[in-house]
């Protein structure tokens, strides 16, 4: 016994676009929470490590990972994305006793650790 096979076209799975739909333009994006807030609430932990920058001695990775509760690579990411880009605030880093200690010394930013004022 010989079965027939008869062959179909296979349907093709991925329409091409059109030139004018490729080229549309791009929806516009709304900013995020977190690139729209300056100021952060009291009693959080960034507004403990803030506080903890602010002082005269500075803090170490150390201090803010105990604070915080945030591993090394995360206070790393705060000190670089939101210190100093989102507030831009001036971070300044030196060695103390063979210690590398962080503080802010100033910034354009507005004062990040008062306390978010409850919409009305």
């Amino acid at each position: 016994m010989v079965a027939e096979t008869t062959e179909v076209p296979m349907a093709k799975s991925i329409k091409k676009q059109s030139a004018a739909q490729s080229k549309a333009a791009p929806k516009a994006r709304k900013p995020s929470k977190l690139s729209t807030q300056l100021k952060t609430s009291a009693g959080t932990k960034q507004s403990a490590a803030i506080a903890m920058l602010r002082s005269p001695r500075g803090t170490t990775i150390d201090g803010l990972m105990k604070v915080t509760g945030w591993q090394q690579h995360s206070v790393r990411g705060f000190l670089a994305g939101v210190v100093r880009k989102r507030l831009r605030l001036n971070l300044d880093s030196s060695l103390v006793d063979g210690r590398r200690v962080y503080r802010v010394t100033g910034g354009k930013g507005q004062n990040p650790v008062q306390a978010v004022a409850p919409k009305s």
